[in-house]
């Protein structure tokens, strides 16, 4: 009896262990002014090829980020660079990774359950096809419609991702207009991201304050 008392305690402590092993903390915003490259890795397989596949000297860690397991790669200083490496991790390890960024100098504060801005067209919630589509956290601030607009130099759309509500400021197949748009955005001071289009709920096409 005490033998099986022991290993059933061992298993127990076993079982504890390995759930441990299981929790996952989240991400870690970016600094301000860095680049944070995160690349959806769900299996310990995926973890390990990316690990393998990246110079000892790019920081990793598993974390979630909108419900996702995702590895921060980072940070990275200058857009093009998260933008070389985001390739690479996509053609030597084939899996997709997100650009998030913060701005250098950001005065708003992020409020609980964010309300969307005014609506100007019917609701037809409709997954995005394949592409990048680059989303505006605006933080319950609405009248961030127009500045966003002001500087992609068109329509702001509203989506919604990993259960969140964003400001769609474009959705491309063109790499590069995603990442000038990225980038134009971290310089007019906006909390913005890079993500795969597919994982996109497009909630309006249009919408205006």
């Amino acid at each position: 009896m005490s033998t099986m008392s022991f290993a059933y305690a061992g298993l127990i402590g076993g079982m504890s262990f390995v759930l441990a092993q299981k929790t996952i903390p989240s991400c870690q915003p970016p600094n301000a002014g860095e680049y944070l490259l995160l690349v959806v890795s769900p299996t310990a397989n995926n973890q390990k090829q990316l690990r393998s596949a990246l110079p000892p000297e790019l920081k990793t860690i598993t974390c979630k980020y909108l419900n996702e397991t995702v590895t921060r790669v980072g940070g990275f200083n200058k857009i093009d660079d998260a933008n070389r490496w985001a390739r690479y991790v996509s053609n030597i390890v084939g899996l997709s990774a997100i650009i998030t960024t913060r701005p250098t100098t950001a005065d708003v504060q992020p409020q609980l359950q964010p309300k969307p801005p005014q609506q100007t067209v019917s609701y037809n919630p409709q997954a995005l096809g394949e592409g990048y589509a680059v989303l505006v956290d605006y933080y319950n601030r609405p009248e961030l419609v127009n500045s966003v607009q002001q500087v992609v130099g068109g329509n702001v759309g509203f989506v919604s991702y990993g259960q969140r509500p964003y400001l769609l400021a474009v959705y491309t197949t063109n790499q590069s207009e995603a990442y000038n748009t990225l980038q134009k955005l971290n310089n007019g001071g906006f909390v913005a991201s890079l993500v795969d289009s597919r994982k996109v709920i497009l909630l309006r096409s249009t919408v205006r304050f």
